[in-house]
């Protein structure tokens, strides 16, 4: 990144930051709203941190500092206020091979590299692709989302033990709770979503999540109620996390090692971060800032991965809890991760009481809060091929991950419109008023790709008049394969001995036609829009969109 790059992108967050209030109308109500909602997400990251850390097989100190360090720089510089990012699930799943193979070293690279990458994208403004992702891929990601959240919390019914490959299960050694236990646990996950469900009703002077788990763990601390707790994972107790140089080799071999997982990692956090801000966006009601949160996700993990962090990006659960709890500014993330960083250091003893019941009923709040609900009713009503990519998407999310069920999501959307359009395209024939005797072909309906064979089929070359006009006026060429189809056609009509003139094609059209494009009749109203293809006058070669 540039001085120049790096100097705009300063000045624009510190305009963008003052005159949305993110800094210049603070009151006392607001600091303690923000700050509150903080301390909320803060205990809410501990597990999943350490969860997240055990997913990757790395110490749970290494998922905590990345959930601190990326917390931190993406709540001060990212493109939403009120988002939360951290070390992430989706990300996890595939560390494991790396570390697997390599060992935690390799890791730390492969993360700097895939902060490089995004800054990349950021710089390029790669991010403003995610407008491609139609709203039936949205409610798919959520609803899918909002399962793997769900499903991530039954873990924690499991009997605290032993994980394979020593040190602490994520939840327990596989065998579920049953008994007295079990309904223990289940009464205080009911009794945490009772509370942050009646709270609001009666006061709104502190965060709902945060009272439930308030609450929830002074009736387990004060009763001595034998429950597991956020230490039965792991100790949480660190220092300031390290500067530390990944101890890797600097040659190409640890290059072909780490850059097809430095390139998977960040496609995996660049669409989850931006659906994230895409969503807190509709809560808000804010938009933009795609290529912002690219720059800040990449400069998170660059720095993450010099202090011996897993790397992150944004999480839809935190980011749910802060918004629901009144989080709304920069200032909640900065808490976030600040209280974060103050349990590592001084609280842990305090926070490793906190009952796992609290945090997960905090977390089955959120999905309930997440999942579109309104998705089931509009099912009927919606196109079949929309209803069929909510649930694709969802499927695809739970059963592998998210960024492969957003990219089938778009492929299966994109085919989808594209075969729609290709259908659109029809003719209406009569005859000439100007020209006696000829026979005109007035085309409506797009003409690229996909709909070049039913604009062949439209004509009748064999038995049309000597002299045959198309009319471009409610028709759009689009593509390359248009232009081709064109002169296919003109070359027909030229072998019969028949004359095939083009109205109302755009002067793009005039350009780049070759053959046909002598046949062109110039009119006073033809349409003036832009053709998305290049043409290289000196090679005949039809080039890339502009």
């Amino acid at each position: 990144m540039t001085k120049t790059t790096l100097a705009a992108f300063a000045e624009r967050l510190t305009r963008q930051d003052w005159n949305n209030s993110s800094f210049a109308k603070f009151t006392p109500n607001r600091i303690k709203i923000e700050v509150l909602a903080g301390l909320t997400v803060a205990l809410a990251l501990v597990p999943e941190a350490v969860a997240f850390a055990f997913v990757a097989h790395v110490h749970p100190l290494v998922g905590l500092y990345a959930a601190f360090i990326v917390g931190l720089i993406t709540a001060l510089f990212g493109g939403r206020p009120g988002m939360i990012s951290g070390a992430t699930g989706a990300l996890a799943v595939v560390m494991v091979a790396l570390v697997a193979q390599h060992g935690v070293e390799y890791l730390f690279a492969t993360v700097v590299l895939m902060g490089i990458l995004q800054l990349l994208a950021g710089i390029f403004r790669l991010g403003k692709f995610i407008r491609l992702v139609p709203h039936p891929v949205m409610l798919g990601f959520v609803n899918g989302l909002a399962i793997v959240i769900f499903l991530a919390q039954l873990s924690q019914f499991q009997v605290p033990g032993t994980a394979e490959g020593g040190g602490h299960g994520i939840g327990g050694s596989g065998e579920w709770m049953t008994g007295a236990p079990l309904y223990m646990m289940l009464g205080l996950v009911a009794l945490t979503m009772a509370i942050i469900w009646g709270v609001p009703k009666i006061t709104k002077v502190i965060p709902a999540p945060l009272a439930g788990i308030g609450i929830v763990a002074a009736i387990v601390i004060g009763f001595g109620l034998d429950v597991p707790r956020v230490g039965d994972l792991a100790s949480i107790q660190g220092s300031l996390p390290p500067f530390h140089i990944p101890a890797v080799p600097l040659n190409l071999e640890t290059l072909e090692i780490i850059i097809p997982y430095a390139f998977i990692l960040a496609a995996i956090g660049l669409i989850e971060s931006l659906l994230t801000l895409n969503l807190v966006g509709e809560i808000t009601n804010k938009r933009g800032g795609a290529s912002q949160e690219c720059l800040a996700q990449g400069a998170a993990n660059v720095v993450t991965g010099f202090f011996g962090g897993m790397g992150g990006c944004a999480m839809i659960g935190q980011s749910m809890i802060n918004v629901k709890s009144g989080g709304r500014t920069r200032l909640s993330g900065l808490s976030a991760a600040l209280f974060l960083l103050a349990f590592i250091l001084v609280g842990s003893s305090l926070i490793e009481q906190i009952p796992l019941a609290a945090l997960v009923g905090v977390m089955f709040m959120v999905v309930i809060g997440t999942f579109a609900w309104q998705s089931l009713r509009i099912m009927r009503r919606i196109p079949l091929t929309d209803a069929f990519v909510i649930v694709l998407v969802t499927i695809v999310t739970v059963m592998h991950d998210l960024a492969v069920a957003v990219v089938v999501g778009v492929i299966v959307s994109a085919l989808a419109y594209a075969w729609n359009n290709a259908k659109r395209i029809h003719a209406i024939t009569r005859e000439s008023h100007t020209e006696a005797g000829a026979k005109v072909y007035e085309l409506e309906g797009p003409l690229f790709f996909g709909s070049t064979d039913g604009f062949t089929e439209l004509f009748t070359p064999e038995s049309d008049p000597d002299v045959v006009i198309v009319d471009f006026m409610r028709s759009r060429v689009v593509d390359q394969s248009a232009l081709q189809a064109i002169e296919d056609m003109a070359a027909k009509y030229e072998t019969l001995g028949k004359t095939l003139r083009l109205r109302h094609l755009t002067r793009d059209c005039h350009n780049l036609l070759k053959r046909a494009g002598q046949l062109v009749v110039d009119s006073n109203d033809d349409p003036e829009y832009e053709l998305a293809v290049d043409y290289d006058v000196r090679t005949g070669i039809f080039g890339g969109g502009h």
